[in-house]
């Protein structure tokens, strides 16, 4: 039976929900999109358990990179702020931010500026008659003008082709373990080199209490320098002004004009995203990793072999070194891929747009089915490197639900 067929029965026994808005996902851009569509008096429904991917999918222990004042939500009328938060609680500019202390914040924004969040997941969307259509877990089928797509990095994480046929007990994502209970006195390995793996190597030994940690990285680490944002002269910050990604001309440039690498060609923004931003790990990292009894780095180095034996990982790495590992750990980021959202139809998923198998956006951030919206991970290549980094939220969510109020307008 069809999406449509079940929809039409399911009308003749209950009412089916109507929304102008449907936001499909609770993380940082999620909340701030359905904030600033809720100001605009829009009928809206938000979808997904609240920074779940924060609270469940990161260990506890650790830091955010990014200040506080670059972690901020965003309402339209800034009643719900990091600073604010943090005066109410008496904590003054805490850095690194514990990833706990930013839940907490996040957690007390959606409260107070998106109450109703409905913690069910969405299984399907598809499209008939110009209005979205749906699925929730539960069996619920609702119903959209337009939808949102904040599903941040859940369905992209990265997994290079020859670490594929190896069981989840001996090969994982980073993504998958936010908890290290099942680590303890474990042999380790974790391939990357930027803050998240550098940071989970360090956390494996320090809360997981691994009985040893390999850290391979294909290059050197690329080691930020020591944070000096209290200490800048003036004259240092005309030369390179404070930014949430980094100081610098450019990144204020994407930050307080966050719609304008839009504007450049695609090749021209590609070549500035993989030459600008390359992984890098925050400085007050470097005493927790490096040193005697800490982390093993094999900086400049691959995996050549990896063999299953009798429950473990046999390696051979690129410098020779052998080991044997009860565990590997993969911390190599995230790509885009439409064709993992599970969730959009397949008739639907077939009407979007895609380069590189990442949506087409317009400077709304809608893809070429009118109505429906992607931002976070997925509007990267389209709109700039900000977007990874919970600083793009406001300028996200702003512009995505003024689009989104735009096309339900014309549509009502």
């Amino acid at each position: 039976m069809s999406v449509v067929s079940d929809l039409k029965e399911s009308q003749q026994l209950t009412p089916v929900a109507q929304y102008d808005v449907i936001v499909v996902g609770a993380g940082p851009y999620g909340l701030t999109t359905a904030a600033h569509l809720l100001a605009k008096g829009l009928n809206v429904a938000v979808f997904g358990k609240p920074m779940e991917l924060w609270a469940r999918h990161m260990p506890p222990g650790m830091y955010l990179r990014s200040h506080w004042w670059a972690t901020s939500l965003s309402d339209p009328q800034k009643k719900y702020t990091f600073a604010r938060y943090l005066k109410m609680r008496n904590i003054k500019n805490p850095y690194p931010v514990p990833i706990q202390l930013f839940l907490d914040y996040a957690l007390w924004f959606q409260k107070n500026a998106v109450p109703n969040v409905d913690e069910t997941y969405v299984t399907s969307v598809t499209r008939q008659n110009e209005r979205f259509i749906v699925t929730l877990a539960d069996g619920r089928v609702v119903q959209a003008t337009s939808v949102v797509m904040a599903i941040g990095v859940y369905y992209f994480g990265r997994w290079p082709q020859e670490f594929r046929n190896f069981s989840k007990d001996l090969v994982s994502h980073a993504f998958d373990n936010g908890d290290f209970n099942g680590f303890k006195g474990k042999h380790l390995m974790v391939v990357g080199g930027g803050q998240s793996a550098v940071e989970y190597s360090a956390l494996l030994l320090e809360e997981g209490k691994a009985a040893d940690v390999h850290l391979v990285v294909r290059r050197a680490i690329n080691w930020l320098p020591r944070d000096r944002h209290d200490e800048r002269t003036l004259w240092e910050k005309i030369q390179a002004p404070s930014a949430g990604i980094a100081p610098g001309w450019e990144n204020w440039v994407l930050e307080y004009m966050p719609y304008l690498f839009y504007r450049f060609a695609q090749d021209r923004k590609d070549r500035f995203i993989n030459s600008n931003y390359q992984a890098a790990a925050s400085h007050w990292l470097r005493e927790r990793v490096l040193g005697e009894g800490k982390v093993k780095v094999h900086e400049h180095t691959t995996i050549k072999e990896l063999k299953e034996r009798d429950g473990k990982l046999d390696v051979l790495l690129s410098d020779g070194q052998q080991l044997q590992i009860d565990h590997l750990l993969l911390s190599t980021g995230y790509e885009v891929k439409m064709k993992n959202l599970s969730m959009i139809d397949p008739s639907l998923l077939s009407q979007i747009k895609e380069d590189q198998q990442i949506p087409v956006l317009s400077h709304w951030f809608e893809s070429s089915v009118p109505g429906l919206f992607f931002i976070g991970l997925s509007s990267v290549r389209a709109f700039g490197p900000l977007y990874r980094f919970v600083v793009g939220a406001k300028a996200a969510g702003k512009r995505a639900a003024a689009g989104a109020a735009r096309y339900v307008a014309q549509h009502k």
